[in-house]
């Protein structure tokens, strides 16, 4: 869960989590229904699949064994990367072997001055080595978590705290800071530093690249420099809430189930279509695949009441939301097999994306006599809409103090 994500979204849902399966056996019998239920709404949906997909070979094909050191972990259960395997091996096994999150990462860069682009594969490999040089034999999971909250919490993206840093004295990107303020007004902008490898040659592959030497406006956070990244690409889909006023038991909504394999993987959404980004409503379109679902239905009633636009990791899509109310049809009771009618609180429930919810807030907006708190439902924020933070929340009240867990 801790993939991408920070540990002030993760506490509710791993509680939930943990006490709904608190075994690997208990995970390994659930449905992926209920695991998508469960995981809706923290993003990045393939993780809680391959993490029943782990439980179930733990259980079903290692004897309920769980591999106890970083290079097993990674070669024997899905979806386990050379940061998670660490992670684990180290806390929950003691074994001496590093993490590189990114936090470790803009740690280690800001301490040995890497300016080179970090994602690169010379660069990441030389923060593994020395991430594995400096872990501790002793307590590798604590000093593994405590460089990964020094990150988190002090030595954060914008404005560090270096001067509540434990490791300031150690760190080169400070250390050049505190040498330069005297003389910054005496020395050209962008000069060479004496001390860095081969400033003249532009041979070192881990110093700043002399296209974009040291901005003494930045300070520490000249380091790590970020890669240059493509922008999400931009889709467009048109969605309709189609819904039975007159419905045993109340209103129904129909949702469809996405394919089990690509983006959003086995979620629930209202029935959707592509289309192309053009400025015509895709009626026709989103008819004809709503007609597949339900059966024939009345055009005229196809009302737009809006857009809503997500990003997801890789991808920016717009979708043109649109409602379709089934007034004098007999109500429907059954859907044909990757279908189901739902009501409003069933919706609250069901294992749906954040943009389905978005989509739903938009069609509650258009209904008469629809309280309007659902907003606040728990969610995740995505990220466009994430407020600026100078780092991680301190949790101090999570973890028990050992003496207290003892008891």
């Amino acid at each position: 869960m801790l993939q991408q994500t920070q540990v002030a979204t993760v506490i509710n849902y791993y509680t939930r989590w943990m006490q709904k399966w608190p075994t690997l056996q208990d995970l390994a019998s659930a449905s992926l229904e209920e695991v998508n239920q469960l995981w809706a709404g923290l993003g990045y949906y393939s993780r809680g699949r391959r993490l029943q997909e782990g439980a179930q070979k733990v259980v079903g094909e290692l004897e309920g064994h769980m591999p106890r050191t970083a290079e097993a972990l990674q070669k024997l259960l899905p979806g386990v990367g050379r940061y998670t395997a660490g992670a684990i091996a180290s806390i929950a096994f003691d074994q001496a072997t590093a993490v590189v999150d990114g936090n470790v990462m803009r740690v280690l860069c800001r301490v040995r001055a890497i300016g080179a682009d970090p994602s690169s594969n010379f660069v990441s490999q030389q923060l593994w080595s020395l991430a594995q040089q400096l872990v501790d034999p002793a307590r590798p999971g604590d000093f593994n978590q405590a460089a990964m909250e020094l990150g988190a919490t002090v030595c954060t993206p914008q404005r560090p705290l270096c001067s509540s840093c434990p490791v300031h004295s150690l760190c080169r990107a400070h250390q050049r800071v505190t040498r330069e303020q005297p003389s910054a007004s005496q020395s050209p902008p962008g000069g060479p530093d004496v001390e860095e490898c081969a400033p003249n040659t532009g041979q070192c592959r881990l110093c700043l690249p002399h296209t974009e030497p040291w901005n003494c406006t930045l300070g520490v956070t000249n380091f790590p420099r970020k890669p240059s990244r493509r922008p999400p690409r931009e889709e467009h889909s048109a969605t309709c809430v189609l819904e039975q006023p007159r419905a045993p038991g109340g209103t129904r909504l129909l949702l469809v189930q996405r394919p089990h394999s690509g983006l959003l993987a086995g979620l629930w959404e209202f029935p959707s279509v592509t289309v192309a980004p053009s400025g015509q409503h895709p009626s026709k379109a989103l008819l004809q695949e709503l007609q597949t679902w339900a059966g024939p239905l009345p055009a005229t009633r196809l009302q737009h009441l809006g857009e809503v636009v997500h990003t997801f990791s890789h991808i920016k899509l717009t979708y043109q939301v649109f409602s379709l109310t089934l007034e004098e049809q007999n109500p429907v009771t059954t859907a044909p097999p990757g279908a189901r009618w739902l009501t409003r609180e069933e919706f609250q429930s069901a294992a749906v994306s954040t943009a389905m919810k978005k989509v739903f807030r938009v069609y509650e907006a258009h209904q008469p006599g629809i309280f309007r708190g659902s907003r606040n439902s728990q969610v995740s924020a995505p990220s466009s809409c994430k407020k600026p933070s100078r780092g991680q929340q301190v949790l101090d009240n999570y973890f028990q103090p050992l003496n207290s867990a003892a008891q």
